[in-house]
């Protein structure tokens, strides 16, 4: 039996012991075992029964599931369950519902196979069920490790470490600052928050786009930044379409023209941009010489000194300083071969 048929027969083992029709159909419905989830007004509606009393028999009937469940009266229970605990155990303990739900069948799981998953977690006594909200993603979590109130505290404790921190951290870092066994489960922990996304092994808050880039601007700015060093236009295109970026089929000249709005990259040669936060200013050469001879005063610079210190700043060549140099109305020759600022 393979696991698709295991956790197959383990939803009909469950749903076979609720006696009258009517509650089958209300779990049905309400979890989604045979299609979409159902709100507690439309299976109402469809019953002819309040809201609230379908929120009495669910709460009924999964109460019975559970008792039945920790009795062992639900056969074929027991192999899904430790199918589920096996997989949770190489996850990290816990782990969103689709995430498991695809490990164990091998295949992206639709929403009636991510369903199962959660039905079960929901009724079993060796598992634990997070709901889903705002904050948190539908996950499921082995019992013995803590409940779902547990579950939710640590999450909570690694999104606050987190904005403490103002910027992201490796699962190291965190590591260092969190009391868990191993780094795999503080992953498995923060997977389950809404609030963290991961990029290039960092961890941080999903607002922040240097772990969760929503736009051109912000992928070419976390290409750099993992970079750390300037490049052509050609190969930030290039980085991005072989990223791990959500969407990244993008065009050559859709993130030339990025390059140019965005005040955060500055061309500093032909086609090569680098980030204002790495100490580089916007301007032309002539702009980067008169910065460096106004600094240098009345004595000026040598022409070596003057070419050694514009490469630092910009991807040009030394012919071109040199040229640059020649501008009679910014530049005074001193001596043989420095040059001043031409006072006005």
């Amino acid at each position: 039996m393979n696991n698709a048929e295991t956790i197959t027969k383990a939803i009909s083992s469950s749903l076979s012991i609720i006696e009258q029709e009517r509650e089958r159909e209300i779990i049905s419905r309400r979890f989604g075992l045979n299609g979409h989830k159902e709100t507690l007004e439309q299976i109402g509606e469809m019953l002819s029964i309040t809201r609230e009393r379908v929120r009495q028999l669910e709460k009924a009937i999964l109460i019975r599931l559970r008792i039945a469940a920790e009795e062992g009266k639900i056969s074929d229970l027991a192999p899904a369950e430790k199918l589920i605990v096996r997989n949770l155990t190489e996850m990290g303990r816990v782990a969103r519902a689709s995430d498991l739900a695809k490990k164990i069948l091998g295949h992206e799981a639709n929403s009636v196979e991510k369903s199962n998953f959660s039905f079960l977690g929901e009724i079993s006594p060796v598992l634990t069920i997070v709901s889903e909200n705002d904050k948190y993603h539908n996950a499921i979590g082995i019992a013995e490790y803590g409940d779902e109130k547990a579950i939710r505290s640590k999450v909570d404790e690694i999104v606050a470490l987190i904005k403490s921190n103002k910027k992201p951290m490796t699962l190291d870092e965190l590591d260092e600052n969190l009391n868990y066994e191993h780094p795999s489960h503080i992953e498995a922990i923060a997977r389950v928050s809404k609030l963290l996304s991961t990029l290039n092994g960092q961890w941080g808050l999903t607002k922040w786009p240097t772990v969760n880039p929503k736009n051109i601007r912000d992928k070419i700015y976390v290409v750099l930044e993992e970079k750390k060093e300037p490049m052509h236009f050609n190969d930030i295109a290039k980085a991005i379409s072989s990223s791990d970026f959500k969407r990244k089929d993008v065009t050559v000249q859709a993130i030339h023209n990025e390059l140019i709005k965005d005040s955060r990259f500055v061309l500093i040669g032909r086609g090569i941009y680098a980030l204002d936060s790495w100490g580089y200013q916007k301007g032309t050469v002539s702009d980067i010489i008169t910065k460096i001879l106004t600094k240098a005063g009345d004595e000026g610079l040598s022409r070596k000194e003057i070419v050694k210190q514009v490469l630092k700043e910009r991807k040009v060549k030394e012919t071109t300083v040199l040229l640059n140099l020649q501008n009679k109305k910014l530049f005074a020759k001193v001596g043989r071969d420095g040059y001043k600022i031409v006072k006005l």
